[in-house]
């Protein structure tokens, strides 16, 4: 028979990936007495979404990734999400060159390196929106060292293993930003989650379903089921954290606060194509992002990256889109069906009846063969062996769902904070640039959630030690990016 205790904690995080692990590290430096444990499904942390092999390991920044630069109808390019992911990024830099002085916390190193991040396209019509972008980028601070060509040996030098096998006439252009980063979200996140190990009044609980929350008093208490024993107990805790990745969203619809209704869920699984032949990984070292197929959803932008993982460098190519009703890798295919309320059912299928172009691309990429995604592949790496890639299965993505007073629902990319207005409960949905930004999204949670402590003496006085500058400062102020950059970069081992 299942034994029952209770106990009482301040905080209650579900989920040990990267969003619980940096929620957790801050709350600790802000205050050491806090009392807090993290809940987990699997047998340790970073398992699903912070797993390196089940995520890009871009550091997005903007420098790259072209859908975070829409065209405009009049022939003008929107930089403002580039330029807002950028500044986003340097914060979490600046976290992480904290910690790097931390004792218990390991290198930055082990998780982060410099990977240069190019932009690459092929056609008049191509070039003529890469040649706009830059244009535009250059004219702010965050991006004054980027590069354009036109030119095949410029391109020959920058991505050897992209540019012979090409017909002669192919136009193409690219850009390139020697700052990018590859990061190893999994290491960052397991490094986190070591130091947390090193501070009083911290809980790790792995193997562990949490399987009720209900309010109680101006706190909630949280049920969870162990699943090596089968035992159950009870969690009383002031706030709680849903960081869970996909399974957010039936632990928001289990909390059953109001500002959670509406919200729906859409899984997109995906895969890569992985070389590890080191004769063929030591020709390309850079993050090469192109322009996503005509219905795709912006976490399917054709990308060939350089990886590296605990040392070992490998290429990556992809991601091809693939559907499951699952919410997690390793969750179950009842998960999307199990999320349908009659709050989100109106959404939901406005969302079905205004993507056709997502359904028919998904349905594509379901059916294509290994051959079908080397000739994708080949557009990048022509003169390709298919011996020397194989296929690895990504992480899956839950794309939200939401209201919309005129559409009636619409299908959102990126991330979103849903909050109880009490400041008691929260929950992180969504997907890339999720892990890049972080922090931000952290500290607008704790300012969210925790409005009187985040503006009391301490707090602020901690924050402005990790934090030299905040995203509008950087964003605004050309002198005050170079400086902090160029010192974040240091302490990183980035400089060089």
């Amino acid at each position: 028979m299942a034994q029952h205790d209770s106990e009482a904690v301040d905080m209650v995080l579900v989920g040990a990936g990267i969003m619980s692990a940096t929620l957790a590290v801050l709350l600790k430096e802000l205050d050491p007495n806090i009392r807090l444990e993290i809940v987990e499904l699997q047998e340790s942390g970073a398992v699903e979404s912070s797993n390196p092999w089940n995520n890009a390991g871009t550091g997005h920044a903007g420098l790259c990734e072209l859908n975070y630069t829409p065209d405009s109808k009049d022939g003008s390019i929107d930089i403002k999400k580039a330029v807002t992911i950028n500044t986003q990024f340097e914060v979490s830099k600046q976290f992480w060159a904290y910690l790097s002085d931390r004792e218990g916390f390991g290198s930055p190193k082990d998780f982060l390196n410099v990977v240069p991040h190019l932009s690459f396209v092929r056609g008049e019509k191509n070039i003529d929106y890469l040649k706009r972008r830059f244009d535009a980028l250059k004219q702010h601070h965050a991006f004054e060292n980027m590069v354009y060509t036109e030119d095949r040996a410029t391109m020959q030098e920058w991505m050897p293993l992209m540019m012979p096998g090409r017909p002669a006439d192919e136009r193409v252009a690219a850009t390139r930003a020697m700052n990018g980063t590859d990061v190893n979200f999994g290491k960052l996140t397991r490094q986190m989650l070591d130091y947390l190990a090193t501070r009083t009044g911290v809980k790790m609980s792995y193997r562990q379903k949490v399987t009720g929350l209900s309010r109680n008093g101006k706190g909630w208490r949280v049920e969870v089921k162990s699943l090596q024993d089968g035992s159950s107990r009870e969690i009383d805790a002031g706030f709680v954290f849903l960081g869970a990745g996909g399974a957010a969203l039936p632990l928001l619809q289990m909390s059953g606060i109001e500002e959670g209704n509406g919200y729906g869920g859409f899984p997109v699984s995906g895969q890569w194509l992985r070389c590890d032949n080191p004769e063929i990984v030591s020709q390309h070292q850079a993050k090469v992002y192109s322009l996503a197929a005509v219905g795709a959803p912006p976490m399917s932008v054709p990308h060939l990256d350089t990886r590296v993982v605990d040392g070992k460098k490998s290429l990556l190519f992809g991601p091809y889109a693939g559907f499951t009703t699952k919410f997690l890798k390793y969750g179950s295919p009842l998960d999307l069906p199990m999320s349908i309320r009659p709050s989100n059912l109106k959404p939901m299928l406005a969302v079905a009846r205004d993507n056709m172009d997502l359904t028919r691309y998904l349905i594509k990429e379901v059916r294509q063969s290994m051959e079908d995604r080397l000739n994708t592949l080949r557009g990048f790496y022509p003169e390709l062996n298919p011996a020397d890639w194989r296929l690895e299965v990504a992480g899956q993505r839950v794309q939200i769902i939401k209201k919309d007073p005129k559409k009636g629902g619409i299908l959102q990319f990126g991330t979103e904070l849903v909050s109880a207005q009490d400041g008691s409960i929260a929950a992180l949905l969504g997907a890339s640039p999720g892990a890049s930004v972080t922090v931000s999204i952290m500290l607008d949670l704790i300012q969210r959630c925790f409005p009187e402590q985040a503006v009391s003496e301490a707090w602020t006085t901690k924050l402005n030690e990790i934090f030299p500058a905040r995203e509008t400062v950087l964003e605004s102020d050309a002198a005050v990016y170079r400086e902090v950059v160029a010192a974040t970069d240091k302490r990183l081992g980035l400089a060089d």
